[in-house]
Parts: C-alpha cells; sequence; structure tokens
C-alpha cells in the first residue's frame, strides 16, 4: 500500500501556480473527459435514458444526503447494519468518493469551517471552493495527515473494502451495467447525471 501512495503522490510539475501529482492529473483528466462526454447527450437522447439518469440522480443524492452526510459524518442516527452499508454504497455510486474520504474531509470541513484550514474553503475562491479542492490532493489529504479522523469507519471491513476498491464500484460496475442494459444513451445519461449531481 505504501509504495502505491508513493506513485500516486509523485510530483507531476507545477501548473496553475501549485505542484500536481498523478492522483490529481488521474482526476482532472477524469472530469474533463466527463464534461466532454457529457456534450454528447442531446445527441443520444431518450425518454428511458432520461428517467434513468433522473432516478439515479435522486438515489444517488439520497444516498449521499442520507449516508455519507448525515449518518457517518454527523452520525446524526443509527441505522441497522445492512441498511447503513446499503445506503452507503448507493452513495458510492455518486463517485464522489469512498465512504472514508468523503467523511473525512466533511469531517475536517466542519473543524475548521470557512477559515484557510477547511478543506474546501470559500476564501480561496469560488473555483477552489466548487471543485478546485477536489484536484488538489495534497491540500485534501496532506494538510490534516491523512484519513486520522475516521477511525470508526476504518476499523469496519465493509468501509476498508469500498475505500481500496471504490472504482470498481463507482465507475466499473455502473458504466457496464449501464452499457449493457442501454447502449450508449444509457451510458452518456448515466454521466449527465454524475456531474449534474456534483455540481448540485
Amino acid at each position: 500500500m505504501g509504495r502505491w501512495v508513493k506513485i500516486v503522490m509523485m510530483p507531476c510539475g507545477e501548473f496553475l501556480g501549485r505542484e500536481w501529482n498523478l492522483q490529481d492529473v488521474v482526476i482532472a483528466t477524469v472530469l474533463s473527459s466527463m464534461h466532454f462526454l457529457c456534450l454528447f447527450a442531446p445527441f443520444y437522447f431518450t425518454w428511458g435514458a432520461f428517467w434513468l439518469a433522473f432516478g439515479l440522480h435522486m438515489l444517488t443524492g439520497l444516498g449521499v444526503t442520507l449516508s455519507f452526510h448525515r449518518n457517518l459524518a454527523h452520525k446524526s442516527f443509527r441505522l441497522p447494519k445492512w441498511l447503513e452499508y446499503l445506503f452507503a454504497y448507493i452513495a458510492v455510486l455518486s463517485l464522489q468518493g469512498s465512504p472514508i474520504e468523503w467523511v473525512s474531509s466533511h469531517r475536517y470541513h466542519h473543524q475548521y469551517t470557512d477559515t484557510q484550514k477547511d478543506v474546501h474553503s470559500p476564501i480561496q475562491g469560488f473555483w477552489y471552493s466548487h471543485i478546485g479542492w477536489i484536484i488538489d490532493s495534497s491540500s485534501r489529504f496532506g494538510k490534516y495527515g491523512g484519513l486520522k479522523n475516521v477511525q470508526d469507519l476504518k476499523k469496519q471491513a465493509f468501509y476498508r473494502f469500498l475505500h481500496h476498491t471504490y472504482v470498481i464500484h463507482a465507475v466499473v460496475l455502473p458504466g457496464s451495467l449501464l452499457y449493457a442494459f442501454g447502449g450508449l444513451p444509457f451510458l452518456v445519461w448515466g454521466l449527465v447525471r454524475l456531474i449534474a449531481s456534483s455540481h448540485v
């Protein structure tokens, strides 16, 4: 694991006034590609694809709000484990990070709200607070010493599993299923749903 982290955090050079690493470059490339592919949505419009995107947007939005935010980050309520895990898995389909990463960032955000140490501080401008923080992993994970504030989640095998296999659950599996059931219209509108959810 340590070797992988060193590879991912390898410096790639300075650009836009800061140092970039491999993880930042990959995330920026994926986000840019997804936005570009959404331009094809009008050419692949079907009502089935539209309603699928709308339904997935509502479902994954509920997952993020209910699971990642209220249940895991703030511990506002308790659920039976099977239901907690189900909602967390639904939230993973939003492509907003593993439960461990999302909850860690959100807890740091509340610890340092609207200060320079806030993970997505508005003090650093709209661009940074909206999306720039997502492609700045050294700030997101390096400022505070990493994922030290989510020991409650790291103790659970399910959340560790999702953290280490996140790409399979958030990208590969949903993309494959969307394409298998509806071809390019479902795949493209599935991306529209992800982009809409991310910006909301």
